[in-house]
């Protein structure tokens, strides 16, 4: 099985669009006023769907070489800032305009391969 992509309902079509965009998503598909699908420099996709309104929030995951660098260049405001997390992951989250939140991180082999990995030698 292979993960094709994660779509998330957001309230507002065009600020959704230019976050995503601002975020460095590169924008494949869009059928204003409903749906926009967007990609990652390494291919995987994203997508956003309109709904009158949006109940829990979705939590998205993208990983960055550099946490830091990355969010101090999208001049955002964060939900948290960038900081170490006991999970070996490094975390920073902010949220798009319909309130998912995003968080920005870096795992490295920690991702998949965690100490505590079930069946881990």
């Amino acid at each position: 099985m292979k993960l094709n992509q994660v779509t998330v309902s957001v309230t507002d079509y065009d600020a959704a669009v230019a976050f995503y965009r601002r975020l460095g998503l590169t924008q494949i598909v869009a059928a204003p006023p409903r749906y926009a699908r967007f990609e990652t420099p390494s291919g995987e996709t994203f997508s956003i769907h309109l709904a009158e309104s949006v109940g829990a929030t979705t939590t998205v995951y993208f990983e960055v070489d550099d946490v830091d660098g990355f969010v101090a260049a999208l001049h955002l405001p964060l939900l948290h800032p960038p900081a170490d997390q006991d999970w070996l992951w490094r975390e920073a989250r902010l949220a798009d305009p319909s309130g998912n939140v995003i968080c920005i991180y870096h795992a490295g082999e920690n991702r998949r391969f965690p100490p505590w990995r079930l069946g881990a030698k």
